[in-house]
């Protein structure tokens, strides 16, 4: 099945898309049997801006999606609109990958699945510890999505000796003590860190002598760790006041504009505390 609509693709028109994955594509070959230079993708890869990385992760998520429902190819406005972008910026993105569509035809599902994969390391096998079980440890044990998407939760960890040895989805909590340990036998790859702040930098530095080398921090706290580890920090209060900044500057626009339009005759005090709420707002998103 093809979804619907040709795809003009704004990419350099001499790179033609994957017409089905070779046996070599994954070991450095196109599908012309080509060979690709490794040093030279991995060259690709680190160039790869931050922003756009995560934009593949959801295009990986839409892409799935068709798949599942044995669409084969899709154009790039197809693509862009499942994953809420503007399709200059989506053919912008894969081709930082080197996926440039084919004229008239667009992308090929799997194809595009499978060079995603690779450039996000979805190739390899991942395992995941969750420190921390309290509502948000349990919460993210529990989670259906991590699995069907490459990240099994193999290990739980806590202090509470009131929850080790009880499983959180079918896995027994172990003691925080045993973190090296359990991480070393069971190949962890990926720590999360539900914990507070207090003991989460311990929790970081047992999760790197087990041999983690990428952690996901809830702790609102800045951990150290060594170049070789890759730490992301999630901070929903930081999400919400980001978000409280865009509204207030909406609402600025909004003001602006009723007050241009009516600017021979409207309502007095019209949008009169906003510029101390976008001062406010701009000031917190400095101290981020």
């Amino acid at each position: 099945m093809t979804a619907q609509g040709a795809d003009v693709p704004e990419g350099d028109g001499q790179t033609p898309a994957r017409t089905a994955a070779s046996p070599g594509a994954s070991n450095g070959a196109d599908a012309n049997g080509t060979s690709i230079a490794v040093p030279a993708a991995r060259e690709r890869a680190r160039s790869i801006p931050e922003a756009a990385v995560a934009r593949l992760a959801v295009y990986l998520r839409a892409l799935s999606a068709l798949a599942e429902q044995d669409i084969t190819t899709v154009s790039s406005e197809e693509l862009a609109t499942a994953a809420g972008v503007n399709s200059a910026k989506l053919r912008k993105d894969l081709s930082y990958i080197g996926s440039y569509g084919t004229r008239g035809v667009g992308y090929e599902v799997e194809v595009l699945i499978g060079q995603i994969e690779r450039t996000l390391g979805l190739t390899r096998k991942h395992s995941v510890a969750v420190v921390g079980i309290g509502n948000l440890g349990h919460a993210l044990a529990n989670y259906g999505g991590f699995p069907g998407r490459g990240f099994p939760v193999s290990a739980l960890f806590d202090l509470d000796d009131d929850l080790v040895g009880v499983p959180v989805g079918g896995i027994p909590v172990s003691h925080i003590d045993d973190i090296v340990e359990v991480c070393s036998e069971r190949e962890v790859t990926i720590g999360v860190i539900a914990t507070p702040t207090q003991g989460a930098q311990e929790v970081c530095d047992r999760l790197v002598a087990g041999g983690v080398m990428c952690i996901l921090n809830f702790a609102p706290i800045v951990l150290q760790v060594p170049e070789h580890v890759e730490v992301r920090k999630v901070d929903l209060a930081v999400e919400m006041q980001i978000l409280s900044f865009h509204v207030a500057r909406r609402q600025q626009e909004a003001a602006s504009a009723v007050d241009g339009a009516a600017s021979d005759g409207g309502p007095p005090g019209g949008g009169a505390g906003l510029p101390g709420e976008i001062d406010s707002a701009n000031r917190m998103v400095e101290r981020l």
